[in-house]
C-alpha cells in the first residue's frame, strides 16, 4: 500500500540477514563497491565516517542502481551504528502520491517519455569517499533509459532518480531541462515525504521503482547494511 515497511529490533547476523532478504528475490551485487566481505559480497556497507569532509553516502533524493538495465527492485537498510535519535534520519518520498498530485497535462506528456539515468550524475559526489576505500575498480560510466511513468502493483507511479537522470530522451535539451527541474522539485515535495529515525538493529525496505530515498546530513559515525533485490 505505501511502498515501504520498518521492523525495529531486528537483531540478526550477516547470514540471518541476507537469508531475510533472499525470501523476496535475488540479492544484487553492487557494480561501485565491494561488498561486506567475500562471503557477503551482496551486503554492501552504507558508511558515514566523522572525519569525511563530503557529503554522506546517498545525500540526496534517489532511487538504487537506476542506471542499470534492470535496477533492484527492493532496498533494505539495517542500522548497526546509528545516530542518536532525530539525527541522521533517511528520507522516504512516494512516487504514487507524486505522479496522482500531477497536473493531467503533465501526465499525458510524460506518459512515453524515457530519461536517461547515469552513474555518474550529481549524487556520485556523494561515494567518492567510500569509493577510494572500496571502490570496485569499475570507472565506466553505467548508463540506462527507463520510462519515467510506470505502473507497479497497478498503481502509476513516476520512475525519475533526481541523482541519475541526466536527462530526457527525444526532447531538447532546454525543453530536457525543464521537465528535469520541474519533476525533481515536484517529487520530493514536504507533502510526499516520510522521515524515518533510525534505531539500532532497525530494518526500513521499501520498493525502488515507487519511492524516492535520502540520508541525511550527519557528521558523525554511522554504519548501515545494505541489500538491494531484484
Amino acid at each position: 500500500k505505501y511502498g515501504m515497511i520498518y521492523f525495529t529490533k531486528q537483531k540478526l547476523n550477516s547470514k540471518a540477514y541476507l537469508n531475510f532478504a533472499q525470501k523476496f528475490g535475488k540479492p544484487a551485487n553492487y557494480p561501485r563497491l565491494r561488498g561486506l566481505n567475500k562471503k557477503y559480497p551482496q551486503i554492501t556497507v552504507v558508511q558515514r565516517k566523522s572525519s569525511d569532509k563530503g557529503p554522506s553516502f546517498g545525500e540526496q533524493f534517489h532511487t538504487d542502481s537506476s542506471y542499470t538495465k534492470k535496477p533492484p527492485r527492493y532496498t533494505m537498510l539495517l542500522g548497526k551504528l546509528v545516530p542518536p535519535r532525530g539525527q541522521g534520519n533517511t528520507d522516504f518520498a512516494s512516487q504514487y502520491l507524486a505522479y496522482k498530485k500531477l497536473p493531467e497535462k503533465i501526465k499525458v506528456e510524460l506518459e512515453n517519455l524515457r530519461a536517461v539515468f547515469s552513474s555518474s550524475g550529481p549524487i556520485s559526489v556523494t561515494r567518492l569517499e567510500r569509493e577510494k576505500e572500496k571502490g570496485t575498480g569499475k570507472s565506466k560510466d553505467f548508463q540506462c533509459s527507463h520510462k519515467i511513468i510506470q505502473k507497479v502493483n497497478n498503481r502509476k507511479t513516476i520512475y525519475f532518480s533526481p541523482g541519475h537522470v541526466i536527462g530526457i530522451k527525444g526532447v531538447d535539451p532546454k525543453k530536457s531541462r525543464d521537465l528535469l527541474d520541474f519533476l525533481i522539485n515536484h517529487q520530493t515535495k514536504a507533502e510526499f515525504v516520510y522521515s524515518f529515525e533510525w534505531e539500532k538493529n532497525s530494518i526500513a525496505m521499501w520498493d525502488n521503482r515507487a519511492i524516492l530515498h535520502q540520508a541525511t546530513a550527519y557528521t558523525g559515525d554511522r554504519i548501515m547494511h545494505r541489500i538491494t533485490i531484484q
